[in-house]
């Protein structure tokens, strides 16, 4: 859970940073919770008895109908940053996903998390959809 903070890098400006924060700590105690389901996997980067790194992955349904493995949540502590962290949990969802013959893995972060985008363009993943997002503005 001391990694979880990770996951509100790059989140939009407009969004509650406290709601957002609760999301992803629920969201990586729930992935914990489902490690044991078998279309799941919930693998932890250790170096000596301290986790440095995590990585969470599913099985989801793609629009196009095609079963995709998704990853969930990712992260990596800063002290290990560029350490191969996360390309190591990134090779270990891959070889899940194979093993299960899904042919794609998506996943989805923040705008503006520039160092998870460039990591991720770095793993061999393109943008495949942009979420667009507009404010409303209450009638007068």
């Amino acid at each position: 859970m001391a990694l979880a903070p990770r996951l509100t890098e790059g989140v939009a400006p407009w969004r509650d940073l406290q709601a957002v924060l609760t999301a992803v700590h629920n969201w990586v105690r729930d992935s914990a919770g489902k490690a044991t389901d078998d279309d799941r996997i919930f693998y932890v980067a250790t170096a000596d008895t301290q986790v440095v790194g995590f990585i969470t992955a599913w099985e989801q349904s793609h629009f196009s109908g095609q079963i995709d493995t998704y990853i969930g949540e990712m992260a990596v502590a800063p002290a290990w940053e560029r350490h191969g962290i996360a390309r190591q949990l990134m090779q270990a969802a891959e070889t899940w996903a194979a093993t299960r013959g899904r042919p794609f893995i998506t996943l989805e972060t923040g705008a503006a998390n520039t160092p998870a985008r460039a990591c991720y363009t770095a793993l061999g993943f393109a943008e495949e959809g942009i979420r667009l997002t507009k404010p409303v503005t209450a009638p007068h």
